[in-house]
């Protein structure tokens, strides 16, 4: 029976982390342009939730058992009603924070306007613009008995109308509103910096594409589908994997509609109406008073880039300054441990490695794990490169990375044309881990080069997430990674290892009984403690693992992004916990793992957070940090985060967070660390790298993601990554 308290229900956790992401659009401590950011960031997250776990919700409420979370026991009908009650409250937040917004960038020059506020010029020139550009390109539909309802694509923006025939019958009419030939921003000439949406548009001139027709009502509709499919469960094995990948791609463009946006007033029997030609719930209907989708504030930015008062300051990722980038980087690695720190420092060590290693006469083989690539992947051309090469190239991609696979099914084809041996995961098992392995052979000595890191072998990101990334040399390491691949390659999972924590069979287990270590510790008088800093917490088994070592008087520090199903802060159950979140400029994406202090103190950075998915259901890989120096880096790097006093809230026993309070001096942990990079090779001032080197992100594509893809403020700031 669950702990009254202690839990916080997954969903409604993460919506209080998007409407963190909400509070940085709110935040004037911003520029504005990063603001802008932000706001269409919360919202591709929303799109994105709405889509994978209110998608997994309604396919819960099918099955008979009527199966409870294992946290709060609420149903999914439960958990569905709350999520509505709560996306209410947000959307009428967002909504005041857009129009707020919107008046800041009206006072530098940019407006968008309606036909109430233009001139007879403007009005004629929109008319004009109307009938040459858009009209011969619109596909109206009329709802009758003869023409059925039509399909209604993902997250596009359609007009809706309720027209009436002279015979005093209502149809409904719909236009899709999407189409790559014309502009969303259409310019007003004569009016520097005034736009109208094209879809605002269309609803205005409705009468010119539905004539013979009384406009009775009309909006802006747009819906949002279940994109949650199990690729395992609808495998056909006539197919090729990857082809079956592609299948499911299309299988998902189809699927159910969960929640339906609108713009303006309908009559409540239209709404019913809709609800029923969708087939969604009437209470996932939710009328906005913003434009249904915002990427068009990155347009904005682009026009707003002249001044650079609107943006943060410019950062550029630093060379290391454990590294020397006149010499190779292999034997440097073989003679002690390296460790990079995304965004503060650059990629580049990582992917002149591959290079490198790509080119090494002594190195025989590269195995690898894939998930996210960047869209022109350096990592991909090393790879194809060290296989044309004629070494041993072995490449496990996964093609169920959420919202990626399209992308990673290329770049297998890419691969496997080189002569790349590439594998695709295993059955039921996402393969999550961030590993490679080099092998080298000079005479009749072997050594192994392993890298292990937090987040994705991505350019891109890696200038917008923080992470780590550890080079090694040691043995054991080296060891315990080959037969990881090994063992991959035969479709099967590692089941004992010495070194590494390893999901599914080698990490939750491992955790636990470290966890329990620090309660004996504490239980024996000793100084017992646990640092975790990851993306979410939902993992039953450990939070009440770590809920124990609070009772027993274990001090807990942990810095989790997102998610977060316990309660700290509780008397007697949790009040040796402290949890901070940070959401800032840069996307918090590294895994860090402390247990104990002193001479048994054990440190971890890995690619899992403690989550059920993540611990027990994918392949993940978390290294030992044995180097003193590193060690004491990441230790730094843990301490600035529970410390930042500016972007840093604090969760509360009642589940809500605040902002940890200022005082002087500010630390904001993320800044705090680009000091340090900057300190740390001697530069004061932002220099760009190479043209060779991956090219500078906007700051507006720093979350995803959502990508939706864990893309972008990052484009997503989402945990799937």
């Amino acid at each position: 029976m669950a702990k009254k308290g202690l839990y916080e229900n997954r969903e409604l956790s993460w919506l209080r982390f998007n409407e963190r992401v909400l509070e940085e659009a709110e935040d004037v401590r911003n520029p504005l342009c990063e603001r802008l950011s932000f706001i269409s960031i919360f919202q591709t997250n929303l799109d994105e939730f709405f889509m994978v776990r209110v998608g997994s919700l309604h396919d819960q409420m099918l099955l008979e058992n009527n199966p409870k979370e294992n946290k709060t026991n609420m149903t999914a009908e439960a958990q569905l009603e709350a999520i509505r009650s709560r996306v209410e409250e947000l959307t009428r937040r967002k909504d005041a924070a857009y129009v707020d917004l919107m008046k800041h960038v009206a006072k530098h020059g940019i407006k968008l306007i309606n036909f109430a506020k233009l001139d007879d010029k403007g009005s004629a020139y929109l008319k004009k613009y109307f009938e040459e550009e858009i009209l011969p390109l619109l596909s109206p539909n009329v709802v009758t008995k003869k023409q059925p309802f039509p399909f209604i694509k993902n997250n596009e923006i359609y007009c809706v109308a309720v027209l009436r025939t002279k015979g005093n019958k209502q149809h409904i009419g719909l236009i899709p509103c999407a189409n790559s030939l014309f502009h969303r921003l259409i310019e007003i000439p004569g009016s520097k910096g005034t736009y109208m949406l094209s879809e605002e548009l269309i609803l205005h001139f409705l009468p010119s594409v539905f004539q013979g027709y009384e406009i009775v009502s009309k909006s802006l509709i747009r819906v949002t589908r279940n994109a949650d499919i199990d690729a395992d469960k609808v495998y056909d094995e006539e197919l090729n994997y990857r082809d079956h990948m592609a299948e499911v791609i299309k299988q998902r463009r189809r699927l159910t509609p969960v929640r339906m946006e609108y713009t303006r007033d309908l009559d409540v029997k239209v709404l019913k109406l809709m609800a029923a030609y969708l087939s969604i719930d009437k209470d996932m209907l939710f009328k906005t008073e913003t434009p249904l989708e915002l990427s068009f504030m990155f347009d904005i930015q682009d026009v707003l880039r002249h001044d650079e008062s609107l943006f943060f300051g410019k950062r550029v990722p630093q060379r290391s300054a454990e590294l020397l980038e006149s010499k190779p980087l292999l034997p440097q690695i073989l003679e002690g441990d390296k460790l990079l720190s995304y965004p503060y420092e650059s990629i580049r060590p990582f992917l002149n490695m591959l290079n490198e290693a790509a080119n090494d006469p002594n190195v025989v083989s590269i195995k690898m794990t894939l998930y996210r690539l960047a869209k022109h992947s350096k990592v991909v051309e090393a790879l194809v490169e060290a296989a044309e090469n004629g070494k041993q190239v072995d490449v496990l991609v996964e093609l169920k990375a959420r919202f990626d696979e399209e992308n990673n099914i290329e770049w297998s084809r890419m691969l496997e044309k080189a002569g790349c041996h590439v594998i695709y995961g295993l059955d039921g098992l996402k393969v999550h881990s961030k590993l490679c392995l080099i092998t080298m052979k000079n005479g009749e000595d072997i050594k192994y080069i392993t890298q292990i890191g937090t987040g994705n072998y991505n350019e891109k990101t890696a200038r917008l997430y923080t992470d780590l990334c550890l080079m090694t040399a040691n043995d054991k390491i080296g060891a315990e990674a080959a037969r990881v691949f090994h063992l991959l390659s035969l479709g099967e999972v590692i089941k004992r290892t010495e070194s590494l924590l390893v999901a599914p069979k080698c990490l939750q287990n491992k955790v636990l009984d470290k966890i329990e270590r620090e309660i004996q510790i504490s239980k024996d008088g000793g100084d017992a403690y646990i640092g975790i800093k990851i993306n979410s917490l939902t993992d039953k088994k450990i939070i009440d693992k770590l809920i124990e070592a609070s009772e027993a008087g274990v001090k807990i520090e942990m810095v989790v992004r997102g998610i977060c199903c316990l309660h700290p802060g509780i008397p007697g159950k949790t009040d040796n916990i402290r949890i901070v979140s940070i959401v800032g400029r840069f996307l918090e994406h590294s895994r860090i793992y402390i247990f104990g202090k002193g001479e048994r103190e054990e440190i971890f950075i890995g690619s899992a957070d403690f989550m059920t998915r993540n611990t027990v259901r994918r392949v993940e890989v978390a290294a030992p940090i044995y180097d003193p120096a590193i060690r004491e880096r990441i230790r730094h790097i843990f301490r600035l985060q529970m410390e930042d006093n500016v972007k840093a809230r604090e969760l509360h026993s009642d589940g809500n967070y605040t902002y940890v309070p200022h005082k002087e001096p500010s630390l904001d942990s993320q800044e705090a660390q680009y000091e340090e990079a900057y300190q740390a090779v001697g530069t004061l001032e932002t220099k760009e790298e190479p043209a060779n080197a991956a090219a500078p992100a906007k700051s507006a594509e720093m979350a995803a993601s959502v990508k939706p893809s864990d893309t972008a403020a990052p484009a997503k700031q989402t945990d799937e990554s």
